[in-house]
């Protein structure tokens, strides 16, 4: 669902940014419970904390994260550690970088914007939701 939201261009009409996109979709497609307040958590991730550093749908992914597989605090368990690297892992592979700069160099058009880069990071982050929540 949450690869679907995506794909249709969730967040593109309200101009969400990459962080926030996945972040809202994810509340949505998982039911996190997030409100508006928490929400607007994501806005500073976008473009790569706006020093087009690591990408914003994956900070919002280990968001996402924290969200539904912390009870308490990360130090209760090496989980999110684990699913962090995963994600950076996984879309490392697949894309060839985890920073904002060059994936806008190479994914970026200006008719889909960086909807390509969010739609790999939806990808991988909603198999680690899958497979975990089961």
């Amino acid at each position: 669902m949450l690869t679907d939201l995506i794909k249709q261009g969730f967040g593109e009409k309200d101009d969400l940014n990459c962080a926030e996109k996945i972040l809202q979709a994810a509340n949505l497609a998982y039911g996190m419970g997030l409100d508006r307040e928490s929400l607007k958590l994501a806005a500073g991730f976008g473009g790569g904390m706006a020093i087009e550093d690591k990408c914003g749908a994956l900070t919002a992914s280990i968001m996402v994260l924290g969200r539904l597989f912390v009870r308490d605090r990360a130090h209760e368990s090496t989980r999110i550690k684990e699913l962090t690297l995963e994600l950076f892992q996984k879309y490392k592979e697949e894309m060839g970088s985890i920073d904002c700069g060059p994936l806008k160099e190479k994914y970026r058009t200006e008719e889909l914007k960086c909807r390509n880069v969010i739609l790999k990071a939806a990808e991988i982050l909603e198999q680690i939701v899958e497979r975990e929540l089961v």
